[in-house]
């Protein structure tokens, strides 16, 4: 039994140690080549001399406006997830405690699942048009409502699950001493679903902050972000791979940061409502 445990053990080992090797090795290669000049990138040398020039480049050189497009993510990263918490923490209150009529839950949840199921690429054209009829392409407005509407459905199904958890007697109890319905979500509701929220908003922030497909069709030159502003480092006659690679460092940063604050409420979340 113990030669089998250990057998277990080591394959366990081997079998972590090689998912982290899959996902840290492109992270660790990107992250060589961003300290790398280009000539030593192109020849393939392994050890190379250490530089920050590519660093220098994309934010001292007036060529790059790079800080500038990690701004614009960040502005709609923020706001679209803080609109989705509002939005999904109010919803999940209403499906989860008020029991509306089961149509409306099932269109909610249904029209939900639909749409997280569907590729982003599917509504991408008929955003572009619409946004582009009613004057909002090229704007914060338009970015900030596409990831919204993409973020919202994850968000939705997680806070339903951690309301869901907090004991419907507690509503009961505060409905019984006169609180309104208001009252109950901003007292009750909403300090016991700081948990969800933050799963939910970690999400919603990584998703919104690494979109590409929304980005490359509603944004222009002013409110670019910065997974576009990376795929133009891949010019019409060469590629800069070391300002790629330092770019692609420097927009990891604020997601790595966000996901290690929350990364035990994301399992929370996830778990929330499939243990009893």
């Amino acid at each position: 039994m113990n030669a089998k445990r250990s057998l277990s053990g080591i394959g366990g080992n081997v079998m972590a140690w090689g998912y982290a090797l899959i996902i840290l090795g492109p992270m660790l290669w990107i992250l060589s080549n961003s300290f790398k000049r280009q000539i030593d990138i192109l020849m393939g040398t392994t050890v190379a001399p250490f530089t920050l020039v590519n660093y220098q480049l994309i934010i001292n050189s007036r060529q790059s406006h790079f800080l500038w497009n990690l701004w614009n993510s960040a502005v709609v990263a923020v706001i679209s997830t803080l609109l989705v918490l509002a939005i999904a923490t109010v919803a999940a209150f209403t499906v989860a405690r008020l029991q509306p009529p089961r149509w409306v839950t099932f269109i909610l949840l249904g029209w939900a699942l639909v749409f997280h199921m569907l590729p982003t690429l599917t509504f991408v054209g008929s955003w572009y048009v619409m946004f582009t009829q009613v004057g909002l392409h090229g704007t914060y407005t338009a970015l900030i409502l596409a990831q919204v509407v993409q973020g919202l459905p994850m968000a939705l199904f997680l806070m339903i699950g951690f309301v869901m958890n907090i004991p419907k007697e507690l509503v009961q109890a505060a409905r019984l001493d006169g609180c309104t319905y208001a009252q109950v979500f901003r007292h009750l509701i909403f300090p016991l679903s700081l948990g969800g929220m933050a799963a939910a908003g970690a999400l919603a922030f990584i998703s919104a902050w690494s979109d590409f497909a929304i980005a490359l069709n509603l944004s222009n030159t002013d409110t670019m972000t910065a997974p576009v502003a990376i795929a133009t480092f891949a010019q019409e006659h060469q590629i800069l791979y070391g300002q790629m690679a330092a770019a692609s460092m420097l927009s990891m940063i604020p997601a790595l940061a966000f996901i290690m604050f929350g990364q035990r409420f994301v399992v929370r979340g996830l778990l929330a409502g499939a243990v009893k």
